[in-house]
C-alpha cells in the first residue's frame, strides 16, 4: 500500500476506501492522476510479488503492508515476518486475514532494530515521505549486517521525481516520491546501501539493495 509516513496519522484515511475495496487514485498538482493498484492490494500474490517473496529467507519487515498479502504469504512459508502500516484500516484487514501487523510509522519506533533480514517497499512505497533517500537510510538502520531492502521501482527513465499528492482529490495534499530503475543506484549510494540487482519480472520494475 501506498502510505505515507512522517504526516500525520490521518494522512492515511485517504487511502482507506481503496484498502476496502474503491477506485482510487493519487491526483498531482498538475491534476495528472495515478490510479492506485486496488485489486492488487487485496489480492493473493501473483506476478511480480513473486520475485520479492524468492528473495525473502529470513525475518521481513513489510513496510506499507496494506492489506498483508505479502506479510502472510511469508508467513505461509515459515518465515517470520511482520506487516508495518500507519493505516488503522490496513492492519485491522491485514491481522483479519492472519497476518501480523503493527500500526507504526516506519520513522518511529519499530520492533527489531538492525535484526531484520529483509525489507519490502512494494507497490510505490519507495515514495513513502516523499525522499527516498531519507527512507532508505531508516531501512539500513531496521536492516541486520548485509540484510536487503526489496525495492519496487518505476520503470527505467523515470528518474526520481518527487512531488505533492492527494489521495483521490480529497484528502490533503502531501509529500510523494517516485523512483525509475535508473535512478536507485544513486539514491541508494546516497543512503549507503549497494546495489545488489535491478530486474523486470511479470511487466513490474524491482531492485535489491544491500545494506553494510
Amino acid at each position: 500500500m501506498n502510505v505515507l509516513a512522517c504526516e500525520p496519522i490521518g494522512t492515511a484515511n485517504g487511502f482507506e476506501p481503496a484498502l476496502l475495496g474503491q477506485r482510487g487514485w493519487l491526483e498531482l498538482a498538475t491534476g495528472e492522476r495515478i490510479d492506485l493498484p486496488v485489486q492488487r492490494w487485496r489480492s493473493a500474490p501473483g506476478g511480480g510479488d513473486r520475485l520479492l517473496l524468492r528473495h525473502c529467507a529470513g525475518p521481513t519487515l513489510d513496510v506499507g503492508c496494506g492489506p498483508g498479502r505479502l506479510t502472510l504469504e511469508l508467513v505461509r512459508r515459515g518465515q517470520l515476518a511482520l506487516g508495518v502500516d500507519i493505516s488503522a484500516v490496513a492492519v485491522r484487514l491485514a491481522l483479519a486475514r492472519g497476518a501480523p501487523a503493527i500500526r507504526r510509522d516506519i520513522f518511529a519506533s519499530v520492533p527489531g532494530v538492525g535484526r531484520w533480514r529483509h525489507a519490502l517497499l512494494a507497490d510505490g512505497n519507495i515514495g513513502i515521505g516523499g525522499d527516498p533517500v531519507r527512507l532508505l537510510r531508516r531501512l539500513s538502520e531496521l536492516l541486520a549486517p548485509a540484510g536487503t531492502a526489496l525495492v519496487e521501482l518505476e520503470p527505467p527513465g523515470a528518474g526520481l521525481r518527487r512531488d505533492r499528492v492527494r489521495v483521490g482529490g480529497g484528502t490533503a495534499w502531501f509529500a510523494w516520491a517516485w523512483v525509475g530503475a535508473d535512478a536507485i543506484e544513486a539514491a541508494a549510494r546516497r543512503a549507503a546501501l549497494r546495489t545488489g540487482w535491478v530486474r523486470q519480472y511479470a511487466g513490474r520494475w524491482f531492485a535489491e539493495l544491500v545494506a553494510p
